[in-house]
Formats: structure tokens, sequence, C-alpha cells
């Protein structure tokens, strides 16, 4: 794709999702936390554009909202906790789920992470390895490791390190996530 298409896709991404209130305000809870690398991250940033492609009047409800950041010099869990009461406090209701993407080699078996764009390169999915959040200035950024082809063409593919390392757990997570029941459009790919 080219670069002008990429940036075309990013731009009507970030505009779906500066449109939508609440969306915003859960980026701007993320933002006010002050954590480096922060991310809000996968279907947070996928479900309103695959939502506008299915003609859907009302948003998908979300499982969670998936709060990505780095900090190697604090990755203890009880911090996401406290980060996850204080974004409760902030938006009750919301479903967040936080996590220091420091940590989250361990739990995946890989080495460890080197910043969250480096994690989201070993997520199973393409199409959840994207992100978003708010500059120091106020704008919407996105972060996308492997583009936004399969995002817009609705197609679930294997990360490159899923496809090399955790196949298994890529099919079993697709299986289990039915995204076709909620987007009939979407294709899953197995390989």
């Amino acid at each position: 794709m080219s670069a002008h298409a990429e940036s075309a896709h990013a731009e009507q991404l970030l505009s779906l999702i500066a449109a939508d209130p609440w969306r915003m305000a859960c980026v701007r809870a993320v933002a006010d936390l002050g954590l480096p690398d922060c991310w809000i991250g996968s279907g947070f940033v996928r479900a309103p554009l695959w939502d506008r492609l299915h003609g859907y009047a009302r948003p998908t409800p979300l499982n969670d909202i998936d709060v990505i950041y780095f900090d190697a010099e604090n990755a203890e869990p009880a911090r996401d906790e406290v980060l996850e009461a204080r974004l409760m406090r902030s938006m009750p209701g919301a479903p967040w789920s936080v996590r220091n993407q420091a940590r989250m080699h361990r739990r995946n078996g890989d080495r460890p992470y080197r910043s969250t764009e480096d994690a989201l390169r070993h997520w199973l999915e393409t199409t959840a390895a994207v992100a978003v959040r708010l500059n120091r200035e106020g704008q919407l950024r996105l972060l996308a490791p492997f583009g936004l082809d399969d995002v817009m063409a609705l197609t679930v593919r294997p990360t490159p390190h899923a496809r090399a390392h955790r196949l298994a757990e890529y099919r079993g997570r697709s299986a289990a996530k039915n995204w076709t029941a909620q987007w009939p459009r979407v294709r899953v790919l197995f390989t």
C-alpha cells in the first residue's frame, strides 16, 4: 500500500475515534494517567471502523479497553490494578484492562519487549496490533506496526510472530472471539 493510502486510512480511523465523545473521554482519561509509552489498543481502535463498514448505527460493546504502556522501572502487576481503579473512578462502567508491556513477555514466553510497539509486534492478530493515544499537543496519534491493510479489509490474520511461534494460540483465540458473529464480513485466516 502506498504511503498516501496508509495515511488516508489512518486519518479515517482517527476521525472515527475523534467523532466519538465516549472514546475521546477514554483517550483523555488514559492520557491523564501520564504513563510512559501509553496507548489504548485493539478493539477500541478497530471496532468503530468495522461497525462503520457494516453499516451499524450503534457501536459494538467492548469486552475490554486495552490500556498498554511500557515502564521497565515499575513492572509490578499491582501497579496495573491501581491504574485500573483510577480509570474506573474517572469513567465508571468502562471495562478497563491495564497492562505494562514491560512484563508481558514472561506470560507470552517471548524475549523481553523493548517498547509498546515491540510488544504489539508480538500480539496474535495484525488487526489487534493497532493503538491510539493523545500526544503532548492533544492530537490523536495512531500506532500500527503492521499497517492498516488488514483492519481496512476486515481481515484477521496472525502476526508474523504468531505464525512462527504461537499459531495454535492464535487459532484458539480466533475461534473463541468469533468475530464473524458480530461482523459477518470479517474474514479470519488461519495461516
